[in-house]
């Protein structure tokens, strides 16, 4: 999916869900040409608000489009960046960090609960968009946070098998 540009994946996708542009400028709340100019590639880095908008009409993940305009992180083990900082780690730091994720995925399950429960609450419209783009966003910090932490898991594994190697 990286290696598309966000205006194609946008376009893309609102075909798969069987929308004309002008369908998807209307119900998103954005003009038909900024739209037209955002598939085209004419904008490249289209405005994030813009962004939320269509996330919520198309089968794009709002964070996921985040990153692909470089506004973003997308954690996975292939993600360099995260793999070093975790890597450079010994085993008690490791251990640290693993503990200090793992307190921070249970906030953010127990957050993500807490919006769902308001949900079923009369509350305005513009209260329930709200919480809906907050339990997206934290459901996303979510599945990074557990990304985290099968890296960190299989690090401490290899930093294991390597103190036992040593000990030998």
């Amino acid at each position: 999916m990286q290696d598309k540009k966000i205006g194609k994946i946008i376009a893309e996708a609102r075909e798969k869900e069987g929308l004309s542009q002008r369908q998807l400028a209307k119900i998103a709340k954005i003009s038909n040409a900024q739209l037209s100019k955002i598939e085209s590639g004419e904008i490249e880095v289209p405005n994030p608000k813009t962004l939320r908008k269509l996330s919520q009409y198309i089968d794009v993940n709002y964070n996921e489009m985040m990153y692909m305009i470089g506004l973003g992180m997308e954690v996975s083990p292939l993600n360099p960046f995260i793999k070093d900082y975790y890597g450079k780690m010994d085993l008690e730091k490791l251990d640290e960090a693993e503990i200090n994720v793992l307190g921070s995925l249970k906030n953010l399950e127990q957050l993500v609960q807490s919006c769902k429960e308001n949900l079923n609450k009369k509350i305005p419209d513009v209260e329930k968009d709200l919480l809906l783009h907050t339990i997206e966003d934290t459901e996303y910090q979510i599945n990074t946070s557990k990304e985290i932490i099968n890296l960190i898991q299989s690090l401490k594994v290899e930093r294991r098998n390597k103190n036992a190697k040593h000990k030998k």
